[in-house]
């Protein structure tokens, strides 16, 4: 049996998020010609051209593309390129440092142990994920992480490795178990991936992941953030700032010894 997922426009073949073929050992190509058969005949038609196919979660232009074979119980996302090609990148440097940014969406079928397989097979890349509820906006990343690239520069890191300072800072404290607990990867949110490294690897890794993907900072989490530090309007309305709580968060993270 395989799985098969339909993302954005391709929900519309037919009219379903999600169903089960009993295929196996079939290509790709072949899986998709199968789909074109059996499409309802009433429903959007497709050609099986300008589309992302992912098998259990890696894109298959790094496996065998259209020939890779399917086995048993595998999922595949079928999702069109116009939908999933118009979500931004987000890549910046600090200190000459290459970063990007993604968004994960929710999924049920990613642990605490994703990350470290990530971590395993780019082992060339600085990766670290932070719970998207703890995102304020793009200025707030970029301010944590260039407090943890010249903590580095200085040899004043909260930990041995720059991952780990990056999420100590965004979780405001020194203990690591605590910042995982509240910051870490979980099956109901969102969380944002932040990758240091070569461009040339940073783009490999987006092809490994680019099905999990959605638009970064598209959410507001500015209640969720004041609650958990105990930031009060009061604290706010003392900053002299157009973004006072960014400003705070950044302080709480400056100030940690």
């Amino acid at each position: 049996m395989i799985i098969v997922n339909f993302t954005g426009g391709a929900k519309k073949w037919f009219n379903q998020n999600q169903i089960t073929i009993d295929k196996d050992g079939i290509s790709i190509k072949q899986l998709l010609d199968y789909l074109i058969e059996t499409k309802p005949e009433n429903n959007i038609g497709f050609d099986g051209k300008n589309l992302l196919i992912a098998i259990n979660g890696v894109d298959s232009s790094a496996l065998s593309g259209f020939e890779t074979k399917l086995k048993p119980n595998d999922t595949v996302n079928i999702i069109p390129v116009i939908h999933g090609g118009s979500q931004p990148r987000i890549k910046f440097k600090i200190l000459n440092h290459n970063i990007e940014l993604f968004e994960f969406q929710k999924n049920k079928t990613i642990d605490t142990t994703f990350l470290d397989s990530l971590r395993t097979e780019h082992s060339d890349l600085i990766i670290q994920a932070i719970s998207s509820g703890f995102i304020l906006n793009q200025e707030h990343v970029k301010k944590i992480l260039t407090l943890s690239i010249f903590a580095k520069k200085s040899k004043t890191l909260l930990s041995k490795k720059l991952e780990v300072d990056i999420l100590l800072r965004f979780a405001g404290t020194t203990q690591i178990s605590e910042a995982i607990q509240n910051l870490g990867i979980t099956k109901n949110q969102n969380f944002l991936l932040i990758c240091i490294g070569k461009n040339q690897s940073l783009n490999k890794l987006r092809r490994r992941i680019f099905p999990n993907l959605t638009r970064p900072f598209s959410t507001t989490n500015s209640k969720i953030i004041e609650n958990h530090f105990k930031i009060s309007k009061k604290n706010i309305n003392a900053v002299n700032s157009e973004t006072p709580l960014e400003d705070l968060l950044v302080e709480k993270a400056s100030i940690l010894i």
